[in-house]
Protein backbone atom coordinates (compact mmCIF):
# COMPACT_ATOMS: atom_id res chain seq x y z
CA UNK A 1 0.00 0.00 0.00
CA UNK A 2 1.46 3.28 -0.83
CA UNK A 3 2.08 6.19 1.50
CA UNK A 4 -0.61 8.10 -0.87
CA UNK A 5 -3.03 5.55 -0.60
CA UNK A 6 -2.60 5.38 2.93
CA UNK A 7 -3.19 9.21 3.16
CA UNK A 8 -6.49 8.86 1.25
CA UNK A 9 -7.93 6.10 3.39
CA UNK A 10 -7.14 7.91 6.54
CA UNK A 11 -9.11 11.24 5.05
CA UNK A 12 -11.79 9.06 4.37
CA UNK A 13 -12.26 6.31 6.78
CA UNK A 14 -10.10 7.48 9.30
CA UNK A 15 -6.98 6.19 10.87
CA UNK A 16 -5.23 5.71 14.08
CA UNK A 17 -1.44 8.02 14.06
CA UNK A 18 0.43 5.19 14.69
CA UNK A 19 0.29 1.81 16.63
CA UNK A 20 1.02 3.53 20.18
CA UNK A 21 -2.77 5.17 19.69
CA UNK A 22 -4.74 1.94 18.76
CA UNK A 23 -3.02 -0.11 21.49
CA UNK A 24 -4.07 2.73 23.90
CA UNK A 25 -7.49 3.07 22.00
CA UNK A 26 -7.69 -0.88 22.28
CA UNK A 27 -7.01 -0.93 26.22
CA UNK A 28 -9.24 1.91 27.31
CA UNK A 29 -11.95 -0.09 25.21
CA UNK A 30 -11.04 -2.96 27.04
CA UNK A 31 -10.58 -1.78 30.48
CA UNK A 32 -13.93 -1.00 31.48
CA UNK A 33 -16.22 -1.18 34.77
CA UNK A 34 -16.31 -4.91 34.47
CA UNK A 35 -12.25 -4.98 35.25
CA UNK A 36 -12.81 -3.19 38.44
CA UNK A 37 -15.98 -4.27 39.79
CA UNK A 38 -16.56 -7.73 38.21
CA UNK A 39 -13.22 -9.59 38.32
CA UNK A 40 -12.40 -9.57 41.88
CA UNK A 41 -15.48 -10.98 42.72
CA UNK A 42 -15.27 -13.53 40.40
CA UNK A 43 -11.88 -14.59 41.31
CA UNK A 44 -12.87 -14.25 44.86
CA UNK A 45 -16.09 -17.04 44.45
CA UNK A 46 -13.73 -19.03 42.22
CA UNK A 47 -10.75 -20.30 44.25
CA UNK A 48 -9.34 -17.30 44.76
CA UNK A 49 -5.99 -17.71 44.45
CA UNK A 50 -5.84 -20.97 42.88
CA UNK A 51 -8.24 -18.83 39.84
CA UNK A 52 -5.04 -17.25 38.42
CA UNK A 53 -4.83 -20.97 36.51
CA UNK A 54 -7.50 -21.27 34.93
CA UNK A 55 -7.81 -17.65 33.97
CA UNK A 56 -4.57 -17.52 32.47
CA UNK A 57 -5.35 -20.70 30.55
CA UNK A 58 -8.61 -18.90 29.60
CA UNK A 59 -6.82 -15.93 28.51
CA UNK A 60 -3.94 -17.84 26.53
CA UNK A 61 -6.62 -20.52 24.67
CA UNK A 62 -9.61 -18.32 24.35
CA UNK A 63 -8.95 -14.38 24.99
CA UNK A 64 -5.44 -13.76 23.04
CA UNK A 65 -6.67 -16.26 20.18
CA UNK A 66 -10.19 -14.87 19.69
CA UNK A 67 -8.54 -10.93 20.01
CA UNK A 68 -6.43 -12.27 16.89
CA UNK A 69 -9.45 -12.89 15.28
CA UNK A 70 -11.13 -9.94 15.14
CA UNK A 71 -8.17 -8.08 14.43
CA UNK A 72 -7.34 -10.20 11.50
CA UNK A 73 -10.83 -9.74 10.53
CA UNK A 74 -10.87 -5.70 10.46
CA UNK A 75 -7.37 -5.54 9.53
CA UNK A 76 -7.58 -7.50 6.26
CA UNK A 77 -10.88 -6.14 5.04
CA UNK A 78 -10.39 -2.42 6.28
CA UNK A 79 -14.16 -2.24 7.47
CA UNK A 80 -16.68 -1.88 9.80
CA UNK A 81 -17.85 -5.11 11.18
CA UNK A 82 -20.26 -5.88 8.65
CA UNK A 83 -18.26 -4.74 5.64
CA UNK A 84 -15.17 -6.86 7.11
CA UNK A 85 -17.77 -10.11 7.31
CA UNK A 86 -19.32 -9.37 3.84
CA UNK A 87 -15.81 -8.94 2.39
CA UNK A 88 -14.58 -12.11 3.32
CA UNK A 89 -18.10 -13.78 2.16
CA UNK A 90 -21.48 -12.20 1.17
CA UNK A 91 -23.38 -14.76 3.53
CA UNK A 92 -21.73 -14.03 6.83
CA UNK A 93 -22.61 -9.84 6.44
CA UNK A 94 -25.46 -10.88 9.08
CA UNK A 95 -23.20 -11.03 11.93
CA UNK A 96 -21.58 -8.03 11.62
CA UNK A 97 -25.05 -6.10 11.84
CA UNK A 98 -25.39 -8.65 15.09
CA UNK A 99 -22.82 -7.15 16.52
CA UNK A 100 -23.80 -3.61 15.52
CA UNK A 101 -27.28 -3.65 16.90
CA UNK A 102 -25.80 -5.62 20.42
CA UNK A 103 -23.41 -2.66 20.37
CA UNK A 104 -26.32 0.07 20.47
CA UNK A 105 -28.22 -1.56 23.10
CA UNK A 106 -24.61 -1.46 25.05
CA UNK A 107 -24.55 2.00 24.65
CA UNK A 108 -27.83 3.10 25.50
CA UNK A 109 -27.54 1.90 29.13
CA UNK A 110 -23.68 2.03 29.79
CA UNK A 111 -23.94 5.64 29.81
CA UNK A 112 -26.01 5.73 32.59
CA UNK A 113 -23.46 3.86 35.06
CA UNK A 114 -20.86 6.42 33.81
CA UNK A 115 -23.32 9.23 34.95
CA UNK A 116 -23.99 6.92 38.16
CA UNK A 117 -19.94 7.33 38.50
CA UNK A 118 -19.80 10.83 37.82
CA UNK A 119 -22.50 11.87 40.35
CA UNK A 120 -20.62 9.80 42.84
CA UNK A 121 -17.67 11.00 42.14
CA UNK A 122 -18.71 14.73 43.46
CA UNK A 123 -20.82 12.58 46.39
CA UNK A 124 -17.17 11.62 47.56
CA UNK A 125 -16.30 14.79 48.87
CA UNK A 126 -19.01 15.00 51.20
CA UNK A 127 -20.22 11.54 51.68
CA UNK A 128 -23.67 12.50 50.61
CA UNK A 129 -24.88 8.96 51.55
CA UNK A 130 -24.55 9.28 54.81
CA UNK A 131 -24.80 6.28 57.09
CA UNK A 132 -27.07 4.06 54.50
CA UNK A 133 -25.42 3.92 51.68
CA UNK A 134 -27.93 1.47 50.26
CA UNK A 135 -30.94 3.54 50.85
CA UNK A 136 -29.23 6.68 49.41
CA UNK A 137 -28.20 4.71 46.11
CA UNK A 138 -32.03 3.21 45.65
CA UNK A 139 -34.09 5.81 47.67
CA UNK A 140 -32.03 9.60 47.27
CA UNK A 141 -30.16 8.97 44.44
CA UNK A 142 -32.65 6.63 41.67
CA UNK A 143 -35.63 7.24 43.52
CA UNK A 144 -36.04 3.78 42.47
CA UNK A 145 -39.62 1.74 43.34
CA UNK A 146 -40.83 -1.55 42.39
CA UNK A 147 -39.85 -2.77 39.64
CA UNK A 148 -41.87 -2.13 36.85
CA UNK A 149 -41.53 0.81 34.16
CA UNK A 150 -42.55 4.56 35.55
CA UNK A 151 -41.72 7.36 33.73
CA UNK A 152 -40.67 9.44 36.21
CA UNK A 153 -37.77 11.67 35.61
CA UNK A 154 -35.15 11.44 38.33
CA UNK A 155 -33.09 14.64 37.97
CA UNK A 156 -29.93 13.99 39.77
CA UNK A 157 -29.35 10.94 36.91
CA UNK A 158 -31.01 13.02 34.08
CA UNK A 159 -28.13 15.98 34.55
CA UNK A 160 -25.22 14.27 34.08
CA UNK A 161 -26.33 11.58 31.87
CA UNK A 162 -27.08 14.62 29.59
CA UNK A 163 -23.45 15.72 30.35
CA UNK A 164 -22.33 12.16 29.55
CA UNK A 165 -23.69 11.55 25.98
CA UNK A 166 -22.70 15.73 25.48
CA UNK A 167 -19.00 14.52 26.12
CA UNK A 168 -19.40 11.25 23.97
CA UNK A 169 -20.96 13.60 21.23
CA UNK A 170 -17.68 15.58 20.95
CA UNK A 171 -15.69 12.62 21.00
CA UNK A 172 -17.02 11.06 18.24
CA UNK A 173 -17.53 13.40 15.88
CA UNK A 174 -14.12 14.64 16.41
CA UNK A 175 -12.81 11.55 14.74
CA UNK A 176 -10.76 8.19 15.11
CA UNK A 177 -7.48 9.98 15.83
CA UNK A 178 -8.81 13.61 17.30
CA UNK A 179 -11.58 12.05 18.89
CA UNK A 180 -11.19 8.44 20.02
CA UNK A 181 -7.44 8.67 19.94
CA UNK A 182 -6.96 11.54 21.55
CA UNK A 183 -9.25 10.57 24.70
CA UNK A 184 -7.70 7.44 25.04
CA UNK A 185 -4.29 9.13 24.96
CA UNK A 186 -5.23 11.28 28.20
CA UNK A 187 -7.47 9.06 29.72
CA UNK A 188 -5.53 5.53 29.61
CA UNK A 189 -2.74 7.01 31.67
CA UNK A 190 -4.80 9.25 34.05
CA UNK A 191 -6.93 6.12 34.94
CA UNK A 192 -3.61 4.11 35.44
CA UNK A 193 -1.95 6.81 37.62
CA UNK A 194 -5.11 7.67 39.46
CA UNK A 195 -6.19 4.14 39.90
CA UNK A 196 -2.28 2.92 40.77
CA UNK A 197 -3.03 5.79 43.60
CA UNK A 198 -5.97 4.40 44.96
CA UNK A 199 -4.45 1.14 45.29
CA UNK A 200 -2.37 2.42 47.74
CA UNK A 201 -3.92 4.34 49.49
CA UNK A 202 -6.44 1.20 50.02
CA UNK A 203 -3.24 -0.88 51.20
CA UNK A 204 -2.49 1.15 53.59
CA UNK A 205 -5.76 0.75 55.73
CA UNK A 206 -6.06 -1.45 58.61
CA UNK A 207 -7.79 -4.52 57.28
CA UNK A 208 -5.95 -4.27 54.22
CA UNK A 209 -4.24 -7.52 54.68
CA UNK A 210 -7.17 -9.73 55.33
CA UNK A 211 -9.19 -8.93 52.65
CA UNK A 212 -6.11 -10.03 50.10
CA UNK A 213 -5.79 -13.20 52.04
CA UNK A 214 -9.46 -13.48 51.60
CA UNK A 215 -8.76 -13.24 47.91
CA UNK A 216 -5.39 -15.45 47.46
CA UNK A 217 -5.70 -17.19 49.33
CA UNK A 218 -6.29 -20.56 46.65
CA UNK A 219 -8.85 -23.22 47.18
CA UNK A 220 -7.04 -25.91 45.04
CA UNK A 221 -10.38 -27.87 45.46
CA UNK A 222 -12.00 -25.42 43.20
CA UNK A 223 -9.90 -26.17 40.24
CA UNK A 224 -11.62 -29.84 39.80
CA UNK A 225 -15.47 -27.40 39.43
CA UNK A 226 -16.37 -27.16 35.94
CA UNK A 227 -18.35 -23.91 36.98
CA UNK A 228 -14.87 -22.38 37.75
CA UNK A 229 -13.40 -23.08 34.23
CA UNK A 230 -16.52 -21.75 32.81
CA UNK A 231 -16.11 -18.40 34.74
CA UNK A 232 -12.73 -17.93 33.52
CA UNK A 233 -13.28 -18.35 29.86
CA UNK A 234 -16.47 -15.89 30.71
CA UNK A 235 -14.24 -12.97 32.48
CA UNK A 236 -11.60 -13.11 29.59
CA UNK A 237 -14.16 -13.09 27.20
CA UNK A 238 -16.29 -10.05 28.67
CA UNK A 239 -12.76 -8.41 29.82
CA UNK A 240 -11.45 -8.31 26.50
CA UNK A 241 -14.03 -6.98 24.40
CA UNK A 242 -13.86 -9.38 21.84
CA UNK A 243 -16.89 -11.01 19.70
CA UNK A 244 -19.02 -8.12 19.01
CA UNK A 245 -17.24 -5.64 16.92
CA UNK A 246 -15.00 -3.05 19.02
CA UNK A 247 -12.10 -4.43 17.65
CA UNK A 248 -12.96 -5.52 14.05
CA UNK A 249 -13.37 -1.88 13.87
CA UNK A 250 -10.25 -0.87 15.76
CA UNK A 251 -8.46 -2.66 13.49
CA UNK A 252 -9.63 -1.02 10.01
CA UNK A 253 -8.26 1.54 11.15
CA UNK A 254 -4.43 0.39 11.49
CA UNK A 255 -1.64 1.12 8.97
CA UNK A 256 -1.52 -2.25 7.18
CA UNK A 257 1.82 -3.21 7.56
CA UNK A 258 1.26 -2.57 11.63
CA UNK A 259 2.20 -5.52 13.92
CA UNK A 260 -1.06 -6.89 14.97
CA UNK A 261 -0.28 -9.58 16.80
CA UNK A 262 1.99 -8.63 18.65
CA UNK A 263 -0.34 -5.14 19.50
CA UNK A 264 -2.65 -7.61 20.88
CA UNK A 265 -0.51 -9.44 23.36
CA UNK A 266 0.38 -5.73 24.56
CA UNK A 267 -3.56 -5.23 24.75
CA UNK A 268 -4.83 -8.70 26.50
CA UNK A 269 -1.59 -8.94 29.03
CA UNK A 270 -1.93 -4.92 29.71
CA UNK A 271 -6.01 -5.55 30.32
CA UNK A 272 -5.35 -8.93 32.81
CA UNK A 273 -2.52 -6.55 34.64
CA UNK A 274 -5.20 -4.08 35.50
CA UNK A 275 -7.81 -6.54 36.37
CA UNK A 276 -5.00 -8.07 39.16
CA UNK A 277 -4.40 -4.12 39.99
CA UNK A 278 -8.33 -3.82 40.38
CA UNK A 279 -8.74 -7.06 42.64
CA UNK A 280 -5.71 -5.74 45.05
CA UNK A 281 -7.36 -2.40 45.55
CA UNK A 282 -10.56 -3.43 45.97
CA UNK A 283 -10.11 -6.58 48.58
CA UNK A 284 -7.17 -4.57 50.62
CA UNK A 285 -10.34 -1.87 50.60
CA UNK A 286 -13.40 -4.72 51.62
CA UNK A 287 -10.54 -5.89 53.99
CA UNK A 288 -11.09 -2.76 55.58
CA UNK A 289 -14.81 -2.62 55.83
CA UNK A 290 -14.79 -6.43 57.24
CA UNK A 291 -12.39 -5.26 60.30
CA UNK A 292 -14.73 -2.36 60.53
CA UNK A 293 -17.59 -3.39 60.86
CA UNK A 294 -16.45 -6.82 62.57
CA UNK A 295 -17.99 -9.15 60.01
CA UNK A 296 -15.88 -11.80 57.64
CA UNK A 297 -14.84 -10.35 53.93
CA UNK A 298 -17.09 -12.87 53.03
CA UNK A 299 -20.26 -11.18 54.26
CA UNK A 300 -19.06 -7.42 52.63
CA UNK A 301 -17.34 -9.07 49.75
CA UNK A 302 -19.67 -8.16 46.28
CA UNK A 303 -19.24 -7.09 42.63
CA UNK A 304 -21.22 -5.08 40.25
CA UNK A 305 -23.40 -2.31 41.20
CA UNK A 306 -23.52 -3.55 44.93
CA UNK A 307 -19.71 -3.03 45.32
CA UNK A 308 -19.28 0.29 43.49
CA UNK A 309 -22.59 1.98 44.72
CA UNK A 310 -23.03 0.75 48.27
CA UNK A 311 -19.92 -1.36 49.40
CA UNK A 312 -17.68 1.24 48.27
CA UNK A 313 -19.61 4.37 50.16
CA UNK A 314 -19.52 2.44 53.11
CA UNK A 315 -15.65 1.99 53.23
CA UNK A 316 -15.03 5.86 51.99
CA UNK A 317 -17.43 6.69 55.23
CA UNK A 318 -14.79 4.80 57.36
CA UNK A 319 -11.81 5.37 55.94
CA UNK A 320 -8.51 7.98 56.29
CA UNK A 321 -8.95 9.89 53.69
CA UNK A 322 -11.90 8.35 52.22
CA UNK A 323 -12.66 11.68 49.98
CA UNK A 324 -9.88 11.25 48.15
CA UNK A 325 -10.48 7.47 47.96
CA UNK A 326 -14.07 8.12 46.72
CA UNK A 327 -12.72 10.61 43.84
CA UNK A 328 -9.85 8.11 42.71
CA UNK A 329 -12.63 5.39 42.55
CA UNK A 330 -15.37 6.75 40.99
CA UNK A 331 -13.04 9.14 38.73
CA UNK A 332 -11.68 6.10 37.91
CA UNK A 333 -14.83 4.57 36.75
CA UNK A 334 -15.96 7.47 34.74
CA UNK A 335 -12.46 7.28 32.82
CA UNK A 336 -12.51 3.65 32.04
CA UNK A 337 -16.14 4.27 31.26
CA UNK A 338 -16.23 6.94 28.87
CA UNK A 339 -13.29 4.89 27.19
CA UNK A 340 -15.25 1.73 26.17
CA UNK A 341 -17.83 3.69 25.39
CA UNK A 342 -17.10 5.42 22.96
CA UNK A 343 -15.28 1.76 21.41
CA UNK A 344 -18.72 0.38 21.55
CA UNK A 345 -20.53 3.55 19.63
CA UNK A 346 -18.12 3.54 16.87
CA UNK A 347 -18.49 -0.27 16.00
CA UNK A 348 -22.26 1.59 15.23
CA UNK A 349 -21.10 4.42 13.28
CA UNK A 350 -18.40 2.37 11.21
CA UNK A 351 -20.86 0.39 9.84
CA UNK A 352 -23.64 3.88 9.38
CA UNK A 353 -20.77 4.94 7.27
CA UNK A 354 -19.51 2.08 5.51
CA UNK A 355 -23.20 1.11 4.58
CA UNK A 356 -23.98 4.62 3.57
CA UNK A 357 -22.52 7.90 1.90
CA UNK A 358 -22.08 9.65 4.83
CA UNK A 359 -19.48 12.25 6.58
CA UNK A 360 -18.07 12.01 9.72
CA UNK A 361 -20.08 14.21 11.57
CA UNK A 362 -22.99 12.91 9.87
CA UNK A 363 -23.13 9.32 11.04
CA UNK A 364 -21.93 10.66 14.40
CA UNK A 365 -25.07 12.58 15.18
CA UNK A 366 -27.40 10.27 13.21
CA UNK A 367 -26.26 7.38 15.90
CA UNK A 368 -25.38 9.46 18.67
CA UNK A 369 -28.59 11.58 18.83
CA UNK A 370 -30.52 8.76 18.94
CA UNK A 371 -28.83 6.75 21.54
CA UNK A 372 -29.09 9.76 23.74
CA UNK A 373 -32.74 9.85 23.47
CA UNK A 374 -33.45 6.50 24.26
CA UNK A 375 -30.69 6.19 26.70
CA UNK A 376 -32.55 9.63 29.12
CA UNK A 377 -36.05 7.83 28.58
CA UNK A 378 -35.48 4.90 30.21
CA UNK A 379 -33.13 5.09 32.11
CA UNK A 380 -33.14 8.34 33.94
CA UNK A 381 -36.50 7.11 35.32
CA UNK A 382 -37.85 5.65 38.22
CA UNK A 383 -37.83 2.48 37.11
CA UNK A 384 -34.23 2.69 35.05
CA UNK A 385 -31.89 0.51 37.08
CA UNK A 386 -34.35 -2.35 36.83
CA UNK A 387 -34.48 -1.59 32.96
CA UNK A 388 -30.56 -1.83 33.12
CA UNK A 389 -29.52 -4.24 35.12
CA UNK A 390 -32.50 -7.39 33.15
CA UNK A 391 -31.08 -5.91 29.44
CA UNK A 392 -27.13 -5.63 30.37
CA UNK A 393 -27.55 -9.55 31.56
CA UNK A 394 -29.82 -10.74 28.41
CA UNK A 395 -27.53 -8.70 26.10
CA UNK A 396 -24.14 -9.85 27.21
CA UNK A 397 -25.58 -13.53 28.13
CA UNK A 398 -27.55 -13.92 24.96
CA UNK A 399 -26.28 -11.46 22.79
CA UNK A 400 -22.89 -10.98 23.10
CA UNK A 401 -21.46 -15.03 23.87
CA UNK A 402 -24.09 -16.44 21.37
CA UNK A 403 -22.88 -14.05 18.51
CA UNK A 404 -19.20 -14.92 19.60
CA UNK A 405 -20.04 -18.31 19.32
CA UNK A 406 -22.01 -18.58 15.78
CA UNK A 407 -18.97 -16.08 14.24
CA UNK A 408 -16.42 -18.26 15.33
CA UNK A 409 -18.14 -21.25 14.30
CA UNK A 410 -19.10 -19.90 10.62
CA UNK A 411 -15.89 -18.66 9.75
CA UNK A 412 -13.92 -22.00 11.13
CA UNK A 413 -15.98 -24.04 9.69
CA UNK A 414 -18.40 -22.87 7.49
CA UNK A 415 -16.74 -20.32 5.25
CA UNK A 416 -13.43 -21.77 6.09
CA UNK A 417 -11.78 -18.34 6.43
CA UNK A 418 -8.97 -18.99 9.58
CA UNK A 419 -6.13 -20.23 6.97
CA UNK A 420 -6.50 -16.75 5.01
CA UNK A 421 -6.98 -15.08 8.20
CA UNK A 422 -3.73 -17.08 9.60
CA UNK A 423 -2.20 -15.79 6.47
CA UNK A 424 -2.48 -12.50 6.80
CA UNK A 425 -1.94 -12.22 10.68
CA UNK A 426 1.67 -13.66 9.75
CA UNK A 427 2.65 -11.61 7.04
CA UNK A 428 4.03 -8.67 9.50
CA UNK A 429 3.11 -10.20 12.94
CA UNK A 430 5.53 -10.82 15.59
CA UNK A 431 3.25 -14.11 17.19
CA UNK A 432 3.13 -16.47 14.35
CA UNK A 433 -0.15 -18.19 14.35
CA UNK A 434 -0.26 -21.90 13.18
CA UNK A 435 -2.53 -25.02 13.29
CA UNK A 436 -2.47 -24.16 17.19
CA UNK A 437 -4.62 -20.88 16.51
CA UNK A 438 -6.68 -22.40 14.66
CA UNK A 439 -7.38 -25.47 16.85
CA UNK A 440 -8.03 -22.92 19.48
CA UNK A 441 -10.64 -20.52 17.38
CA UNK A 442 -12.38 -23.45 15.40
CA UNK A 443 -12.41 -26.18 18.47
CA UNK A 444 -11.15 -25.24 22.12
CA UNK A 445 -13.06 -21.68 22.45
CA UNK A 446 -16.30 -22.68 20.76
CA UNK A 447 -16.67 -25.36 23.14
CA UNK A 448 -15.85 -23.56 26.24
CA UNK A 449 -18.27 -20.36 25.24
CA UNK A 450 -20.60 -23.08 24.44
CA UNK A 451 -20.45 -23.98 27.96
CA UNK A 452 -20.60 -20.67 29.98
CA UNK A 453 -23.52 -20.11 26.87
CA UNK A 454 -25.73 -23.08 27.93
CA UNK A 455 -25.18 -22.95 31.74
CA UNK A 456 -26.34 -19.37 31.76
CA UNK A 457 -29.28 -20.34 29.80
CA UNK A 458 -30.43 -23.54 31.32
CA UNK A 459 -30.13 -21.27 34.97
CA UNK A 460 -32.45 -18.35 33.48
CA UNK A 461 -35.09 -21.13 32.49
CA UNK A 462 -34.77 -22.59 35.79
CA UNK A 463 -34.95 -19.39 37.65
CA UNK A 464 -35.86 -16.01 36.72
CA UNK A 465 -33.54 -13.61 36.71
CA UNK A 466 -33.01 -11.84 40.09
CA UNK A 467 -37.13 -12.51 40.18
CA UNK A 468 -37.97 -9.72 37.98
CA UNK A 469 -41.56 -10.15 36.61
CA UNK A 470 -41.86 -12.64 34.25
CA UNK A 471 -43.19 -9.96 31.41
CA UNK A 472 -40.03 -7.89 32.32
CA UNK A 473 -37.67 -10.41 31.61
CA UNK A 474 -39.75 -11.21 28.33
CA UNK A 475 -40.14 -7.03 27.40
CA UNK A 476 -36.38 -6.06 28.30
CA UNK A 477 -34.43 -9.37 28.04
CA UNK A 478 -35.33 -11.91 26.07
CA UNK A 479 -36.94 -9.51 23.59
CA UNK A 480 -34.08 -7.41 23.11
CA UNK A 481 -31.81 -10.46 22.55
CA UNK A 482 -33.88 -11.85 20.44
CA UNK A 483 -34.33 -8.36 18.44
CA UNK A 484 -30.32 -7.54 17.76
CA UNK A 485 -30.64 -10.70 15.66
CA UNK A 486 -33.71 -10.34 13.80
CA UNK A 487 -32.06 -6.25 13.11
CA UNK A 488 -29.11 -8.09 12.10
CA UNK A 489 -29.99 -10.32 8.93
CA UNK A 490 -32.71 -7.60 7.91
CA UNK A 491 -30.10 -4.43 7.80
CA UNK A 492 -27.61 -6.97 5.68
CA UNK A 493 -30.28 -7.28 3.10
CA UNK A 494 -29.91 -3.60 2.73
CA UNK A 495 -27.70 -2.58 -0.11
CA UNK A 496 -24.52 -1.00 0.21
CA UNK A 497 -23.89 2.35 -1.57
CA UNK A 498 -23.20 2.00 -4.89
CA UNK A 499 -19.56 2.25 -5.35
CA UNK A 500 -18.64 -0.17 -1.99
CA UNK A 501 -15.50 -2.65 -3.13
CA UNK A 502 -17.55 -6.31 -1.35
CA UNK A 503 -13.77 -7.56 -2.02
CA UNK A 504 -10.68 -7.27 0.35
CA UNK A 505 -8.39 -4.02 -0.41
CA UNK A 506 -5.18 -5.00 -2.14
CA UNK A 507 -5.90 -8.60 -3.68
CA UNK A 508 -1.84 -8.83 -4.33
CA UNK A 509 -1.27 -8.43 -1.28
CA UNK A 510 -3.87 -10.75 0.19
CA UNK A 511 -2.74 -13.28 -2.58
CA UNK A 512 1.06 -12.84 -0.59
CA UNK A 513 -0.43 -13.14 2.88
CA UNK A 514 -2.09 -16.76 1.55
CA UNK A 515 1.02 -17.92 0.35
Amino acid sequence: MSEQDTLEEAKTRGMFSSRRVFILAAIGSAVGLGNIWRFPYVAYENGGGAFIIPYLVALLTAGIPFLFLDYALGHRNRGSAPLSFARLSRGTEGLGWWQVGICFMIAVYYAAVIAWAVRYTFFSFGKAWGSDPEGFFFGDFLQAGEPGVQTDLVPGVLWPLVIVWLAVIVIMVAGVQNGIGATSVVFIPVLIVAFAALVVQALLLDGAGEGLEALFTPDWGALAEPSVWGAAFGQIFFSLSIGFGIMITYASYVHRHTDMTGSGSVVAFSNSGFELLAGIGVFAALGFMAQSSGAPVSEVASDGIGLAFIAFPAIISEAPAGALIGVLFFGSLVLAGITSLVSVIEVVISAVRDKFEMSRVAAALVVTVPCTVISLAFFSTTSGIYVLDIVDHFINQFGILLVAVVSMLVLAWGVRALPTLAGHLNHNGSVHVGTWWRVLVSVVTPVALGYVLIDGFLADLRTPYEGYPTWMLLTFGWAAAAAVIVFGFLAAQVSWRPGTALDPPNPLEQAKEGA
